[in-house]
């Protein structure tokens, strides 16, 4: 089981690792990666549900894996909604008119 400590590490050394990933992409390519950043939040979704399960009676490893869960549950909605918004873009205007996609 993790302590705490460990827990707060690993979302530290994590945060600072995707700022510093993030921060070194051009503009052009954000909403490409927002897109392909889904199957990685969806990575972080399992593994804050298993801290959740792993987390017994520690409070703060639950109160941890509740914000991590959501944090990327908010993201992968996000993500697809902006994924969404980028691919009406590219439909043609009639179909855009009728809300159909092709």
């Amino acid at each position: 089981m993790f302590s705490f400590s460990e827990a707060l590490w690993v979302l530290l050394l994590g945060s600072l690792l995707g700022l510093e990933l993030i921060g070194k992409v051009p503009p052009t390519l954000h909403t490409p990666l927002m897109s392909g950043a889904n199957a990685i939040s969806g990575i972080t979704m399992l593994a804050a549900l298993t801290l959740i399960i792993k987390a017994g009676g520690n409070n703060y490893l639950l109160l941890m894996g509740s914000l991590a869960l959501g944090f990327a549950l908010f993201n992968v909605i996000g993500g697809f909604l902006v994924t969404d918004r980028m691919l009406a873009m590219f439909s043609r205007k009639t179909n855009r008119a009728r809300g159909k996609r092709s």
